[in-house]
């Protein structure tokens, strides 16, 4: 009897845990870097299933329709500021979030180049989220593919 009143236990609590995960939020972002080249980022957060800390799948652009994958580390210590490093580590945006947006800069890698971003987020349909994710994970693809 015992047994059978564990296994019940383990399973309740495993179910427990699986319901308690909250669903992805999706984010847009647009505003401009420099004041005038236009900018659009797409954040997709998450719960990380084995921390329980939050996790980001990001991508944005400017200048061009290509995207660019964004790898994001939030600052611990202080909950609204944010690095993101584009893939190839080709630039970095250093940001502080403010209610609904996001304000800092965007460095070049060997720093020479810094241009002031700003952004404000952005509200979609169930429809465009869909499209930003097919094309995070075509980014993500081919960025990361064998």
């Amino acid at each position: 009897m015992k047994k059978v009143f564990l296994f019940f236990a383990i399973c309740f609590s495993f179910l427990n845990h699986v319901n308690a995960q909250q669903a992805p939020v999706f984010n847009l972002y647009k505003g401009t870097l420099d004041g005038k080249t236009p900018v659009t980022i797409y954040i997709k957060t998450e719960e990380n299933p084995c921390t329980a800390d939050l996790m980001y799948t990001s991508m944005y652009r400017y200048k061009s329709n290509k995207w660019i994958q964004l790898y994001i580390t939030q600052n611990k210590k202080v909950e609204n500021e944010f690095v993101m490093v584009e893939h190839g580590f080709s630039g970095v945006l250093i940001l502080k979030k403010t209610g609904n947006t996001f304000s800092g800069l965007w460095i070049s890698p060997d720093a020479k180049k810094q241009l002031k971003i700003d952004l404000k987020e952005t509200s979609m349909t169930k429809k465009e989220i869909e499209s930003y994710e097919n094309a995070m994970e075509k980014v993500n693809y081919e960025n990361n593919d064998c």
